[in-house]
């Protein structure tokens, strides 16, 4: 099939004279929305725009106060969409788009009213945080989030079975709860809780009103406890056990999810005419950014999908005829999540690129310059090995109150050296993810990875494949998440009639290959069962004496730069 750089303006102006049907994926990020419009036939990125949200710190509403406090302005969203999709559709006839794909973080909630309007809308709210939405790097609800799993477990309930067994502080419950018992005005005033990625949809087809939004059933399986096994969300009686107000909310939410390849509504005569688009435009269920952004890699049974930027997820699917048991510590094994018909799997880690933006500032030197001296070191030779939890542990620990560890420094370190040493500790950790799916019977066969790390920093993507010591692929896309979210809308829209069919017309094959340097993977095979005991020792899972760590690290630091002394 033909691939395409999004934006590429020949092949736009080819489209414009055509009559093939188009598609646009948005994708809600952390810090801004990125809209795609896509040819649904060729598979051709037509345009691509992004729109910076205008509130609070690059988007996210910050407190001084709460450091583990991170919220979101939905009117960034509602503008956002709008104007990207303006952008996307210049030259454009738009009768040709047959259908919209809405991706979103998770878990993000907001409280709603019950017209389905945000809370924060209601101007005596405005100035309250705990109105707005709670994004996916919130973790002010650590405590609510362990008394939900210690609940859980005493109570032999089998509602965190689903989600590696311990209840995080990112997800839907326990940021509910944390409002409810640190800003209880916000939660009175609230009718019902929604998630951004069933929200926008909701929003866009007029069917926000919480009777009337339908629901991704990847945002409810992985986020709030949702399953067919026990009839949905967690019932009554054990919500009551944790809080009574949370009872009485779950008759305000919803019994019902729904797969990716339905149909969330139809585009309102309103934003039809704000965005220039067809009044009755079909857009698909919702979804989480990073398993449509697997949809947008072209996930299978087999590839482990890499959505690598300010934190990383990572997705797989396995076929529905071949169950699985429950893996602890993964983020969730949800029935049809990610593609219909099959398991969704996800795990992550909740800082990697992070990491990298807070080391660079730390030091004050760019990316660039950074990873020139880093190129030139070898596995091993900076004596370093860190941990990479400085926001916590999302897998396989499921810890919020972890924080970030660097040992081997000397006074010869290097700030190299140091970067170096923070991209291999986040490879370490995505290799203990590949392992525990592995431990679990889930093998990976390939490694896809896309997103801004995977499309910018072939330091990282080589050094991911040296540690993983196999192939490490890059996307075909570079907007995978709206390009996944474009691939359900055509599905919407009636263009294709599976998920899989329209991933093959139009998810690109990989475009790029890491291959591992053996003499690398061999010296990282050893550092990383370093990673793995201090992974153990400081993640409370192990009593294991480090008194030998210093030293094996000098060991093999003199190893490989031919015994270079202190």
């Amino acid at each position: 099939m033909a691939t395409h750089q999004p934006g590429n303006k020949d092949f736009k102006a080819g489209l414009t004279q055509s009559t093939n049907a188009l598609t646009i994926g948005l994708d809600f990020g952390t810090n801004s929305v990125r809209a795609l419009l896509v040819d649904a036939q060729s598979g051709g990125e037509v345009a691509t725009s992004v729109f910076n949200y205008p509130t609070g710190q690059n988007g996210i509403l910050l407190s001084e106060k709460e450091l583990l406090l991170a919220r979101q302005n939905p009117a960034d969203y509602i503008e956002g969409f709008v104007t990207a999709v303006r952008k996307v559709l210049i030259g454009v006839d738009p009768k040709r788009v047959k259908g919209i794909g809405i991706a979103a973080t998770g878990s993000s909630p907001m409280p709603i009213s019950r017209d389905g309007s945000p809370v924060c809308f209601d101007p005596k709210f405005k100035d309250n945080l705990a109105a707005n939405v709670w994004i996916w790097k919130d973790h002010t609800s650590h405590d609510e989030a362990l008394a939900i799993t210690e609940k859980a477990q005493s109570l032999r309930r089998p509602y965190t079975a689903k989600c590696g067994g311990i209840y995080s502080s990112e997800w839907f419950w326990s940021k509910i709860w944390h409002c409810a018992n640190t800003a209880p005005e916000v939660f009175e005033a609230s009718y019902s809780w929604a998630e951004i990625s069933d929200w926008i949809p909701a929003w866009i087809t007029g069917n926000a009103a919480p009777d009337e939004m339908k629901h991704s059933v990847c945002a409810a399986g992985h986020k709030a406890m949702y399953a067919e096994e026990w009839g949905g969300l967690p019932s009554r009686d054990f919500l009551q056990s944790l809080d009574p107000r949370l009872a009485d909310l779950r008759s305000h939410l919803y019994d019902d999810a729904f797969t990716c390849n339905k149909i969330a509504g139809t585009l309102t005569k309103e934003f039809a005419e704000k965005t220039g688009l067809g009044e009755g435009t079909p857009v698909a269920i919702g979804g989480i950014d990073a398993h449509f952004g697997a949809i947008g890699s072209g996930v299978a049974p087999g590839v482990l999908v890499k959505i690598m930027g300010t934190s990383t997820c990572d997705c797989m699917v396995h076929p529905l005829s071949d169950p699985l048991p429950d893996i602890p510590g993964l983020c969730g094994i949800v029935k049809e999540s990610i593609l219909p018909g099959y398991y969704g799997l996800e795990a992550g880690q909740s800082a990697v690129g992070d990491i990298f933006n807070w080391f660079s500032k730390f030091v004050g030197i760019s990316h660039e310059k950074l990873t020139l001296g880093a190129e030139h070191i070898s596995a091993g030779q900076s004596g370093l090995v860190a941990l990479d939890w400085h926001n916590g542990n999302r897998t396989v620990l499921v810890d919020p109150l972890l924080t970030g560890l660097i040992v081997g420094e000397t006074l010869n370190t290097t700030p190299f050296e140091m970067y170096r040493a923070y991209i291999e500790a986040t490879a370490f950790g995505s290799l203990r993810i590949i392992n525990r799916m592995e431990e679990y019977g889930v093998k990976v066969d390939k490694v896809v990875a896309c997103g801004g790390i995977a499309e910018k920093s072939p330091l990282a993507m080589q050094i991911y494949a040296d540690v993983f010591n196999r192939p490490v692929w890059v996307a075909g896309s570079s907007q995978t998440c709206a390009l996944g979210a474009a691939i359900v809308g055509a599905v919407a829209g009636g263009i294709f009639k599976t998920v899989q069919e329209a991933q093959k017309s139009m998810a690109p094959q990989p475009r790029k290959v890491y291959e591992p340097n053996p003499n690398e993977a061999a010296i990282y095979k050893r550092l990383y069962q370093i990673y793995l005991n201090l992974h153990d020792c400081f993640g409370g899972i192990s009593n294991m004496n480090l008194g030998q760590v210093m030293k094996d690290l000098i060991q093999i630091r003199n190893e490989v730069s031919g015994n270079r002394k202190n």
